[in-house]
């Protein structure tokens, strides 16, 4: 079995027609129905065609990547959507970056090209092709089957590989033998893309380098709905419990490769050691769980740093231990190249002052222009106590930064709002 279809009622969903056009929305990670992890970003871009009068199909995986297993996809929570699901089967993997997870992307590409020759064997098709990438091959797919039936494709840019996996294998020769695969797709996808859809400037600007013709583009952060975060800070308010006396710095995401946790955990135990009588005590929060987590773990204890593993927490559990914090922390390492990455939405909905230590000029400039936080050497942990120590000792500074980064948030965050250029676009390039 190649995939498993989910439509939107007990019905299925009118025949496309030249008021109702058909788009596919093919993304292998995205948050569903009952599920707590994962993001939204998909999801809300398919409501949203589904609403603007699109029939829209949701592709994704029948593997769940937050979870590490598969999706029961005849679960209910899978049906009555404004949308189609199709789950496109793919066998899986344990961890984030190895061979495994190679493999199963491949899986799920052939499985993907499959869905399209029987979508387009059983009549006209889809009018556009809308996809997340990475993974490479799977946009590769979308991109080949898009000119062989003469439609649009919009590559939705959302991490680059193989760039961020140098992180991890970066060695002269062997690491580009070894990621040839990934940058030939992407030069494919982004050679045959009619638009591109970054969540930074970067992302956007990045198929630029593999062709020479120009390209529509758009720079839509990731983001997240404002009414969910606040409701959920709001509902969950009760479960977070901050001493008086305490200033919390909270960091969420993932204790992995690219997130540098352990100068987080340094900059804390420095500050504990240089707090003054009097002056409140910092602790740090830290929000999620990853490989490293063990390791972050024992440098705390070792060093008696001020920090507070909380692990995973859901999304409303999360937005509340944000919403209580008084700074929140971007902490990557020099090389990471992430830019805009997923948490700073809800980073700057929390009502809190930001500290940065992502090198992305793009990232600094959004921070130091919006007067929302502080950048700071990556990998510093001397440079990070000052920056934290700074925003103890500036109750109005923060607030001002607090008060501008809401102000963001609502004008470039908000996935309601943000994502309505999205919709604009997919409407001209498959209606023309």
């Amino acid at each position: 079995m190649t995939e498993t279809h989910h439509s939107s009622g007990a019905a299925a969903p009118a025949p496309a027609t030249a008021s109702r056009p058909r788009v596919a929305v093919v993304t292998m990670g995205v948050k569903l129905g009952h599920e707590t992890r994962g993001y939204t970003r998909f999801r809300v871009i398919s409501e949203m065609l589904a609403e603007a009068g699109f029939e829209v199909d949701l592709i994704t995986s029948s593997f769940q990547h937050w979870d590490k297993a598969p999706r029961d996809t005849a679960h209910p929570s899978y049906t009555g959507l404004p949308y189609r699901i199709s789950f496109i089967h793919e066998p899986g993997y344990r961890r984030n970056l190895d061979l495994a997870r190679i493999r199963s992307h491949r899986v799920a590409a052939r499985n993907l090209r499959a869905h399209f020759d029987r979508i387009f064997a059983e009549g006209p098709g889809y009018r556009l092709i809308y996809a997340e990438i990475p993974p490479n091959d799977v946009a590769r797919v979308c991109a080949q089957e898009a000119q062989r039936h003469g439609i649009p494709f919009v590559a939705d840019v959302n991490d680059l590989w193989p760039e961020a996996m140098r992180m991890v294998l970066d060695v002269p020769i062997l690491s580009d033998m070894a990621f040839y695969p990934f940058a030939r797709d992407a030069k494919i996808a982004y050679r045959l893309l009619s638009a591109a859809v970054g969540t930074s400037e970067e992302y956007a600007a990045r198929p630029a380098a593999d062709r020479t013709r120009p390209y529509e583009r758009l720079c839509v952060y990731v983001g997240n709905r404002l009414d969910e975060f606040d409701a959920g800070a709001q509902r969950r308010a009760a479960d977070v419990r901050k001493p008086a006396g305490e200033l919390w710095a909270a960091y969420a995401g993932t204790l992995g490769a690219s997130y540098d946790l352990a100068t987080l955990v340094r900059a804390a135990q420095q500050a504990e050691q240089r707090r003054m009588p009097g002056e409140p005590r910092l602790r740090v929060k830290v929000l999620g769980d990853g490989p490293d987590r063990a390791a972050l773990e024992a440098l705390a204890q070792q060093l008696k740093a001020p920090v507070d593993f909380v692990g995973y927490a859901p999304y409303d559990l999360m937005a509340a231990y944000l919403s209580a914090s008084d700074i929140v922390v971007n902490s990557l390492v020099r090389s990471a190249p992430q830019s805009i990455v997923t948490k700073i939405g809800d980073y700057l909905a929390s009502g809190s002052a930001l500290v940065n230590t992502g090198s992305s000029s793009e990232m600094r400039t959004l921070v130091s222009e919006g007067d929302v936080g502080l950048n700071v050497e990556a990998e510093n942990a001397q440079a990070l106590c000052d920056a934290l120590e700074t925003l103890m000792r500036d109750p109005d500074g923060r607030a001002r930064m607090a008060e501008n980064g809401r102000r963001l948030a609502e004008l470039r965050f908000d996935q309601r709002t943000s994502y309505l250029p999205i919709v604009d676009m997919v409407r001209r390039l498959a209606c023309d």
